[in-house]
């Protein structure tokens, strides 16, 4: 299977549920072959801080897992339950997170011509937010 750029995302949400209100916007991504999702875990740590960790194909019927499922079209078990259970130890008791892996498709032509053009990626790094909005504080005014 040749791949884009892969990335790993792990969303924390408080308590114990999965609302369902970030599925449009990662339906959306799919749709316009923005990403494609690899794999998906739910993980929930509970007040006593066990951890019940779900596969998207391994869920009970419920109305945001179902809409989640369409999502991931062929579960490649890419992620692991020690996966799950390394991350899960940044969690707060009684709270839930998504664990999820996705391919950058809109990368991937871009990719392919680096690689046909003899190129080497030496650094691929994302850069979090705060940092950027921390340097352009930080930009000094245009010289004139």
């Amino acid at each position: 299977m040749s791949l884009g750029p892969v990335e790993m995302l792990l969303v924390k949400f408080p308590g114990n549920q999965f609302t369902g209100e970030i599925v449009p916007a990662l339906q959306e991504l799919v749709d316009n072959n923005t990403v494609r999702i690899l794999d998906l875990l739910f993980i929930k740590k509970d007040a006593d801080g066990s951890l019940t960790i779900i596969e998207v194909d391994e869920v009970d019927e419920d109305e945001v897992y179902d809409a989640v499922d369409p999502l991931v079209p062929e579960v490649n078990g890419f992620l692991s339950e020690s996966d799950a259970i390394t991350l899960a130890q940044s969690l707060e008791t009684n709270s839930s997170a998504a664990l999820l892996l996705f391919e950058n498709v809109w990368a991937t032509r871009f990719r392919d011509a680096i690689v046909n053009a003899n190129g080497q990626v030496l650094l691929s790094e994302r850069i979090p937010h705060s940092v950027i909005e921390a340097l352009s504080v930080e930009q000094p005014e245009p010289i004139a």
